[in-house]
């Protein structure tokens, strides 16, 4: 249901929730365009969208037609909120972060028959202090939680996870 321009901004401004169906309808993907060119990348892109939407609901009433279109006022509204977005940590925090989708490929999932014997692992634990070997047995080679390994080793987590850390630089350091 295209709506002139004159038509849809006294529908947003009268709070009809279609109205801003329509609206997305008809400027969503210039708006995205205007946001992703500040912010290049497609989820940051969405989540500056969708706030700038929020933004646009709530200020209809200053809009003045008279100044401008309601494209180029909404546009100026998403490009404002992106480029703050990009000023703020959360831009580059987000950057950083990959998604679940990005990371399937890095997930390597040893076969069901593959056993840690078959590379060393347990003859590579025997040059260990006690606690350290007993430590890692239960972490890596039984799957306990350090929790569980503190509950089973009646220790404090703490010291688990000291054992734990100690026993990993000890083995980084030996000759492979």
């Amino acid at each position: 249901m295209a709506l002139s321009e004159q038509e849809l901004v006294q529908r947003l401004v009268n709070r009809e929730a279609r109205a801003m169906t329509v609206f997305y309808q008809q400027y969503g993907r210039a708006l995205h365009a205007a946001v992703w060119r500040v912010v290049r990348n497609q989820q940051c892109a969405e989540d500056v969208l969708q706030e700038s939407l929020v933004k646009v609901w709530v200020s209809i009433g200053s809009y003045d037609a008279a100044q401008s279109r309601l494209l180029t006022w909404a546009a100026t509204i998403c490009r404002n909120a992106a480029i703050d977005y990009v000023r703020t940590g959360r831009h580059r925090a987000q950057l950083r972060t990959a998604t679940l989708e990005d990371t399937s490929g890095w997930q390597f999932v040893a076969p069901p028959d593959f056993r840690p014997e078959h590379i060393g692992v347990r003859e590579l634990l025997v040059g260990l202090r006690y606690e350290h070997r007993r430590v890692l047995d239960l972490l890596y080679l039984r799957g306990y939680t350090q929790l569980e390994a503190a509950e089973e080793l009646q220790v404090p987590l703490g010291t688990v996870k000291t054992w734990s850390l100690g026993a990993r630089h000890q083995l980084a350091r030996l000759p492979l």
